[in-house]
């Protein structure tokens, strides 16, 4: 099956064309996005890590960014750096030219402050949006399609008919030879060892067992147990009594096929198919991590309405809830409810849904893409130094 997609000089294939900004530190923030203020239609990174990270987080931010400035829908990036954070302004940069993408660099310190740096940015950006905004969509292959699973703000819609419409789609495109992303490691304790038994190998297995069993113990380090409990109050008031309640609904988004690979946060899979990814539930978070692991599209579920969207990567925002697709209906893309009321079968609502990611990624634009949502969070391991 084809869609119309930019070919990027790697082979990737992006469904959206951006000219992206992105903050190398948190104290780049502001430049990077008065640069792209300035020129309306490029898109901006902007997150509050960078710096004052040690070990296995400093290297997963770097590897967060590394991702996001490599993801299929950028054209050329322009990487602001302040000149003396932790991360490499510089690693990002070698990344995108070797793909064979442009990109730039603007370093603060060395342009002599705010003014003069944002400057600098926006004559370079012009440029790249002049050239990279010629280029024109190309037949591509849906095996080249790596979407994400998301879910927000659930209630009882969610496990009931939102997510196993979107694991009908996915068990679709995995037929078809795309990849599909799961994530939000701790709305699988308690089904973990479903998920496990449907390992492609069992290294894979014990990999799915080790990621909810790091939660926990991270948890249980803060005093808190998970387990037959539900901490997060959306949810409570959404009807869903326990973590494993809501596992189960999660794992729905997943369909039935089998697990290929787990990987870390913010990592790009090797392995079509299914393939997890170690991330929070908290979902700009998780959104984030995905995009950084190479995903054009998101899917995402909601059951009591989230407006939340990527600045990357057009989200498909998904609900189950009646009340919720009228009430919330400009953030709302495909209203699922008639499957909740019975309505409409799984099978039909499943084709629609499809052939709503299908225009998507031809260029039809989503309601957070519209709206301007863009919210971005790059997870944290241990404490700022």
């Amino acid at each position: 099956m084809k869609f119309l997609g930019y070919i990027r000089p790697d082979g990737s294939v992006g469904v959206r064309n951006h000219v992206l900004v992105l903050s190398s530190v948190v104290c780049a923030n502001h430049i990077s996005q008065k640069i792209a203020d300035a020129l309306p239609g490029t898109a901006v990174f902007c997150h509050s890590s960078g710096c004052g990270q040690l070990g296995a987080d400093k290297e997963q931010t770097q590897r967060t960014l590394d991702g996001i400035a490599m993801n299929p829908n950028i054209a050329a990036v322009l990487v602001v750096s302040l000149g003396c954070e932790g991360s490499s302004a510089e690693r990002m940069v070698e990344k995108m030219q070797a793909s064979g993408r442009p990109a730039a660099l603007v370093r603060i310190q060395e342009c002599g402050g705010t003014t003069a740096a944002v400057n600098a940015g926006i004559d370079i950006v012009r440029k790249m949006h002049e050239k990279c905004m010629r280029q024109d969509r190309e037949e591509a292959d849906i095996s080249d399609l790596s979407v994400s699973l998301e879910c927000g703000g659930s209630d009882a819609t969610s496990g009931i008919s939102a997510n196993p419409l979107v694991g009908w789609v996915s068990d679709r495109l995995i037929s078809l030879g795309a990849r599909v992303i799961l994530s939000e490691t701790p709305e699988m304790i308690g089904a973990e060892h479903i998920l496990s038994a449907r390992a492609a190998t069992p290294e894979v297995g014990k990999r799915v067992i080790k990621i909810v069993k790091d939660v926990e113990e991270s948890a249980n380090s803060m005093h808190v147990d998970l387990r037959g409990t539900q901490p997060t109050p959306g949810n409570i008031e959404g009807g869903l009594s326990t973590i494993e309640e809501k596992s189960m609904g999660c794992l729905a988004k997943a369909g039935t096929s089998k697990v290929a690979e787990v990987v870390r946060y913010g990592e790009i899979p090797s392995s079509k198919g299914l393939v997890i990814m170690d991330t929070p539930g908290f979902d700009v978070e998780s959104v984030t991590g995905m995009v950084a692991g190479g995903s054009q599209v998101v899917l995402f579920t909601t059951g009591r309405g989230t407006p939340v969207g990527s600045p990357l990567a057009p989200v498909i925002k998904i609900t189950g809830n009646p009340n919720v697709a009228s009430w919330m209906k400009e953030n709302i893309d495909f209203d699922a409810s008639p499957v909740t009321l019975g309505d409409e079968s799984l099978e039909r609502a499943g084709e629609r849904l499809f052939q709503k990611l299908i225009s998507v990624v031809a260029g039809e634009q989503t309601a957070s893409e519209i709206l301007g949502h863009s919210e971005t969070g790059i997870t944290r391991i241990g404490p700022s130094l």
